[in-house]
């Protein structure tokens, strides 16, 4: 029991349940992705580049690092959020109390499992309509755009996954950020 003096206590860790395991995974594997597709993006720049020191024409660089670089945004969300580095609003939480606190906390997962899904559905939607249209990019690398959206739906699907399993977390009374300390060694 704690006294006026003490703090209330915070909300435990989150055990590792076979969800919450399965969904870590999927986000570092979007992760992997990411840094894959950041990679990419400096290999076309860097081609491009040199293509253009030399006097030769790559067509198309430009565009794949633009795709790569949309695809590292979007596959590094369920990551991003899961390591506590989404630009947040504190300085209206710390100026709540307790109650009104977790309801705002309550509010803002499930606002943004809502967006998410809702984005995830229509990405997922737009893929698969880019495909059947066979639809190519304009420029000259005249890609087939389903491929490049599809990094965009995954790491939709992937970020409403992640904050289905922070509101799990958060209903069965666990904070969903406990690991970040034993995971990184994050410094501010």
């Amino acid at each position: 029991m704690h006294t006026a003096s003490e703090p209330a206590p915070a909300l435990r860790p989150a055990p590792a349940y076979s969800l919450h395991t399965a969904v870590a995974q999927v986000d570092r594997a979007l992760a992997l992705l990411a840094a894959l597709a950041l990679v990419a993006a400096f290999a076309a720049v860097s081609a491009g580049v040199i293509a253009r020191l030399a006097g030769a024409d790559l067509p198309g660089t430009d565009a794949y690092a633009g795709y790569a670089i949309a695809a590292a945004l979007f596959l590094a969300l369920p990551q991003t959020l899961r390591r506590q580095e989404h630009i947040r609003v504190t300085l209206l939480l710390e100026r709540l109390g307790p109650k009104a606190r977790g309801a705002f906390e309550w509010w803002s997962l499930l606002a943004g499992f809502t967006l998410a899904a809702y984005l995830a559905v229509h990405a997922l939607r737009l893929v698969w309509l880019s495909h059947a249209m066979h639809d190519v990019s304009p420029a000259a690398d005249a890609t087939p755009l389903w491929i490049p959206q599809l990094a965009c739906a995954l790491g939709c699907a992937g970020f409403a996954l992640t904050l289905a399993d922070a509101i799990v977390a958060r209903w069965r009374g666990r904070t969903y950020f406990e690991r970040l300390g034993e995971e990184t060694s994050h410094v501010e």
